[in-house]
């Protein structure tokens, strides 16, 4: 009778975590580039400009991968297979507004199956400099919502997103 006691308590503890665990997450961060807003937009809609740039290319140079359509257009999908460090996935432009943002869909297929909101947005800064933001978001599905309250994906993520916006910045203001 007690295994029966300990049992439906754990049973409600998963519950009570799965409903009070966060159900959505959001992560960007950004940065300010000494370029006008024209160019660095123009730069940023190209995803294949993201291999210079992005931490995740350099945790794995030698990743495979495949373009579909055109780049810098509605419907452009990269794709990649790398090492343990940046899984399978793919990445889609889903909406570009001019001199404004790119949105796009990030599929993970390993090491687990996610979905996430990418949005790369930029805003006039003043005097010719361009605020950059680079983030994304997506829903927490049971049980990795429960995972969420132990893992910080702001802080391990955003330390990567920092890293690629200081790069970006770099590359930019030396052109």
């Amino acid at each position: 009778m007690i295994v029966f006691y300990i049992l439906g308590a754990v049973v409600m503890l998963v519950i009570i975590l799965a409903l009070v665990a966060p159900k959505q997450y959001s992560v960007n961060r950004s940065i300010v580039i000494d370029k006008p807003l024209p160019e660095v937009f123009e730069y940023l809609k190209h995803i294949r400009n993201q291999d210079h740039w992005s931490p995740w290319k350099k945790k794995d140079p030698n990743m495979n991968q495949e373009f579909v359509g055109t780049d810098g257009q509605v419907g452009f999908i990269a794709k990649w297979d790398g090492n343990k460090d940046v899984g399978q996935g793919e990445q889609e432009i889903m909406n570009i507004v001019e001199n404004d943002r790119v949105e796009a869909r990030l599929r993970f297929f390993k090491p687990w199956k996610s979905e996430s909101d990418a949005v790369t947005s930029v805003e006039d800064a003043g005097q010719g400099k361009t605020k950059v933001t680079w983030g994304f978001s997506g829903t927490n599905k049971v049980p990795a919502n429960i995972f969420m309250m132990l893992y910080n994906v702001d802080k391990h993520v955003g330390k990567d997103f920092e890293e690629g916006l200081a790069s970006l910045k770099s590359i930019l203001e030396t052109e």
